[in-house]
């Protein structure tokens, strides 16, 4: 399939090999069909998990702790896969038929979970009061389905953002510039499929029923698989250039191995290659070599032994400066990458605590109509598409005439304000859980099941959580795109993920732990099924207070960091 076609200079298939195809702006014709293929796999994916606590709670007869525990466990692992996709995909497969796979077993996984909602037998039977009551066989099924889906992101997560900027020649500055804006497009597709979900899908789970509320999910996904091959003709495809992992490995051994050896002070006596094959490279453009962590350099040291090697040099034992460089770029990542773990718990809110606390206040939208407590999160979505347009086309020129950047912001200054956003989010959401405790007890309302506050009031920390999204959502996007290898994109993209698994994995310890402190000597703790007689707003403060913890490291680091500097591509 590649021989009709060049290579750009960061290795990808060029489609403008293909006379009907000399636009270079980017290959915008395949954007669309991956921006619709993201739309529809965003929808499905929302579809099912924005409501989930509730279906956990309804349908399996799980307490609130179980229930949201239950939830951020399946959501962690649905980030902690995309490493096992983003492997494959810099490694051997390519990002293309890593998609293709991964979405297979994606289709699978919605489905079985439909069934698991809707098939008599599948399904859990329900007495006349309500209360459901699932066999053992029941629920193992279900989770079956929910980690065959979360198997089936790990294919699709990491590479799908980074195969849409493949798109797009990193050394043509007209295409380098709407690279930027493709990302902001991309989490707009994103957050168009989850308005859908928070509101149509949830609303329909909670009045006509689950088979459906799953099912039409389901569809949308089998609709982005058939999407995503129909534009299989016009997209670039980047060469996987061999496992990035054994690269790494090897600039660690070399450097060991020379643990002794000193590092020239005149850098251009350290080992480079412009042979593709020989630095075992493939796609990558020389890296400028940097002062930081030192030690590394050892590995493009050449010895004597080095030049006596009689079948050439071998990479065990002496690397490239890029191949150095790639090592430290991950170095430099790793600590940015630990500020976005608590940003993420906090994000994970909305598909639990928010949903929960929205449980107990008013639902009703005039006299007839309820809207359900996870479609408040619509309002998370309505305001990154609001603030994703308003960034790409009136924040970055305002703020272009102050910072004389290109883009406004900085990458690390954009994640920055998410990040003190998020702050102001868990300080709303916990504000407002006093003053709904407040009500309850001067109203003695405490075995209430929902109070006389509009759920309403939930709006502005949703929207500020949505807001928080686009700075430091979207800036880690293209971050550890801009920053990773270029052999080593998917790879970093599921780094960044990984980011939102720990953030899930932290408030499933956040609240197991919370839960048994706070329960000592016979007490109700924090978050007892009844919220009445709880203190959330105790979990809201803690979050918030680990976030400026966080911002505060995050200070630190960012101003620590280099960017990466590229020399030229390797030929």
């Amino acid at each position: 399939m590649d021989e009709d076609y060049m290579y750009t200079s960061d290795g990808t298939r060029d489609i403008y090999n293909n006379p009907a195809n000399k636009d270079k702006t980017g290959n915008w014709k395949a954007c669309r069909f991956i921006l619709v293929t993201e739309c529809c796999e965003r929808l499905a994916y929302y579809g099912m998990s924005t409501n989930l606590v509730n279906y956990l709670k309804i349908r399996l007869h799980q307490d609130n702790v179980t229930a949201s525990n239950n939830v951020t466990n399946w959501s962690g692992t649905c980030y902690i896969t995309p490493l096992i996709g983003a492997f494959l995909a810099d490694s051997y497969l390519g990002r293309y038929y890593t998609i293709a796979t991964f979405s297979s077993i994606y289709v699978i996984g919605m489905t079985l979970l439909t069934l698991s909602a809707s098939v008599r037998g599948l399904k859990p039977e329900c007495d006349a009061a309500g209360v459901c009551h699932p066999t053992a066989a029941q629920s193992a099924i279900c989770f079956l389905a929910l980690y065959l889906i979360a198997l089936g992101t790990g294919g699709i997560k990491p590479c799908v953002s980074s195969f849409g900027a493949d798109q797009f020649d990193e050394n043509d500055e007209n295409e380098k510039k709407r690279k930027s804006s493709f990302f902001n497009w991309f989490y707009l597709s994103i957050n168009v499929g989850a308005l859908i979900a928070s509101s149509i899908l949830v609303w329909i789970q909670m009045n006509v029923g689950w088979s459906w509320g799953f099912g039409i999910p389901a569809a949308a996904m089998a609709i982005a698989v058939i999407t995503f091959f129909i534009g299989s003709h016009l997209y670039r495809l980047q060469r996987p250039g061999g496992s990035p992992l054994i690269r790494i490995v090897q600039v660690m051994v070399a450097s060991l191995r020379k643990f002794r050896v000193k590092v020239p002070s005149d850098e251009s006596l350290l080992h480079e290659t412009s042979d593709v094959e020989e630095s075992n490279i493939q796609g990558s453009r020389k890296l400028q070599h940097t002062h930081k962590f030192k030690f590394f350099d050892k590995a493009a040291v050449r010895t004597e032994e080095d030049v006596d090697l009689k079948a050439g040099w071998s990479a065990w034992r002496l690397c490239t400066i890029t191949q150095v460089e790639e090592l430290k770029s991950l170095v430099r990542l790793l600590p940015v990458w630990a500020t976005g773990i608590v940003f993420s718990a906090v994000y994970s809110q909305m598909s639990t605590m928010f949903v929960l606390q929205g449980n107990t206040m008013d639902q009703h939208m005039g006299p007839n109509f309820k809207i359900p407590s996870a479609s408040l999160s619509l309002f998370d979505t309505v305001s990154v598409i609001i603030c994703t347009v308003a960034y790409d086309l009136v924040i970055v020129r305002i703020a272009r005439g102050y910072t004389r950047h290109e883009r406004g912001f900085t990458q690390l200054q954009r994640m920055g304000i998410g990040l003190v956003i998020s702050i102001l989010a868990m300080v709303v959401a916990g504000g407002l859980e006093v003053y709904r405790l407040r009500y309850v007890r001067l109203h003695d309302l405490y075995d209430e099941e929902s109070i006389a506050i509009s759920i309403f009031w939930q709006v502005p920390q949703y929207f500020l959580v949505g807001c928080a999204e686009v700075f430091t959502f979207v800036g880690q996007m293209e971050f550890y795109y801009d920053q990773a290898p270029d052999a080593m994109r998917s790879l970093c993209s599921a780094l960044c993920l990984t980011t939102t698994a720990l953030g899930n994995y932290l408030c499933t310890f956040l609240v197991t732990m919370v839960s048994k402190v706070s329960t000592r000597n016979g007490r109700l703790g924090w978050i007892p099924d009844n919220l009445n007689r709880g203190h959330l707003d105790y979990f809201f403060w803690l979050l918030a207070l680990l976030s400026f913890i966080n911002f505060l490291a995050y200070l630190v680091v960012a101003r620590w960091y280099t960017y990466k500097k590229v020399v030229a591509q390797l030929s």
